[in-house]
């Protein structure tokens, strides 16, 4: 029977094991029909444990971070305990928050979250609660929108030429800036050039991020430097053309990036993991490539970071983007080979068992991050195991949905 709770408020059914944990089937289940006999052996990697650090996360099927433009002034609210704790409580092995601004003019949009002040902490914390509840590791992505920021949410997309957001609409027009003075598109805000100054306060504002997503107690930190926002654009020499310390030179372009891990590295925990989100390629003639990314990872990995999440385009309007299934597993796979010691995830249009398992059983990636078909079917982990034909734990209170391989009355 479960155990009590001192204040019936608090209760909640232990999950044991939690969802999302691959389990032997008991004769019983194979009978009405939850199997058709024992796991495979071995395993699949998609469903073995991965452990980075101190933490260990129970399969390879994580949730990537994806703006939900659901926020008044940074704060998490009463949607993303929702939305998140779903994916927990159908068990993903970990669930990354939402990229979530480490200044108020570093989110996408007026609507997006924040991590630059302690009273973000508590609304975040009860989040991860939650997760932690069902088994899931808990991440966040930090990030900082740059050139990129100030635009409309996305349910207003079409309904105007530009996805620029006035002061009017709560964004901040005349605070838009970046490592040079180029916009991303006509439909964005032409950006200011970057002081040193502002440099210094967006490197400690990161830092100071880091600090409170460890107080609200994630497990894993993403940094995000990928799809055009701030620190990807200043890797690129397309949308990077400073003559300072920051441009120029390929190891002038990666030097924010890097102050960023360095410092955030000193104060996030030893045992917790870091991880970047990088666009491992621009899609564009003359920009950044996967040769980049390559030679980027070796100084990540030599600065403390754990693991590389494979994306990529987002920095130039001019991006040719090959899109098929799958379509971006080659970088992650090029960073494993090419990075010993350094872990890859892959995403991009993964969408079915048979792809999912694939990816990580031939070693391309060590885990995959997926996005839109979590959205479409939130328990994309319960029916890739049944497409796997592995058995395993769902949350008890879900326990009567078990998908079958036969018909029963159980």
């Amino acid at each position: 029977m479960p155990t009590a709770a001192s204040d019936p408020r608090d209760f909640y059914q232990a999950q044991v094991p939690p969802p999302g944990t691959a389990i032997e089937p008991t004769q019983l289940e194979i009978d009405q029909g939850f199997a058709t006999g024992p796991n495979p052996s071995p395993l699949p990697k998609l469903f073995q444990p991965l452990t980075i650090r101190g933490y260990t996360a129970k399969n390879r099927i994580w949730v990537s971070p994806m703006c939900m433009y659901s926020a008044q002034d940074g704060f998490a609210t009463d949607f993303h305990l929702s939305h998140y704790s779903q994916f927990a409580v159908r068990g993903a092995g970990l669930v990354m928050v939402e990229a979530t601004g480490v200044l108020p003019e570093g989110r996408i949009s007026p609507n997006c979250l924040g991590i630059w002040k302690d009273e973000h902490v508590d609304s975040l914390r009860r989040i991860v609660s939650h997760m932690h509840k069902y088994g899931a590791l808990a991440g966040i992505q930090i990030g900082h929108s740059g050139r990129k920021g100030s635009t409309i949410p996305l349910q207003f997309y079409g309904t105007r030429e530009s996805l620029r957001s006035t002061a009017e609409e709560g964004g901040w027009p005349d605070n838009v800036y970046g490592p040079s003075a180029i916009a991303y598109d006509d439909a964005h805000y032409t950006p200011t050039a970057m002081t040193a100054g502002q440099i210094d306060t967006v490197r400690q504002a990161f830092i100071d991020a880091a600090a409170r997503a460890d107080q609200a107690g994630f497990d894993v930190l993403e940094i995000h430097s990928a799809h055009g926002y701030l620190l990807s654009s200043f890797l690129s020499p397309l949308s990077n053309q400073r003559t300072d310390k920051y441009g120029g030179s390929f190891e002038n372009r990666t030097r924010l990036l890097l102050e960023v891990v360095h410092g955030i590295r000193q104060i996030w925990p030893q045992d917790k993991p870091l991880f970047v989100r990088v666009s491992s390629t621009e899609w564009v003639e003359g920009g950044w490539t996967i040769d980049d990314t390559v030679e980027l990872s070796k100084a990540l990995l030599a600065a403390g970071v754990d693991l590389i999440d494979c994306s990529s385009a987002g920095n130039n309007a001019h991006q040719k983007i090959p899109l098929s299934p799958g379509y971006q597993v080659q970088f992650a796979e090029r960073v494993k080979q090419d990075v010993p010691g350094m872990l890859s995830g892959a995403v991009g249009l993964i969408s079915n068992a048979s792809l999912a398992s694939k990816v990580v059983e031939d070693g391309s990636a060590d885990a995959l991050f997926i996005g839109r078909e979590f959205l479409r079917n939130p328990s994309f982990v319960l029916s890739t195991a049944h497409g796997l034909g592995i058995n395993i734990k769902w949350n008890n209170q879900y326990e009567r949905g078990r998908l079958k391989t036969k018909y029963s009355f159980v």
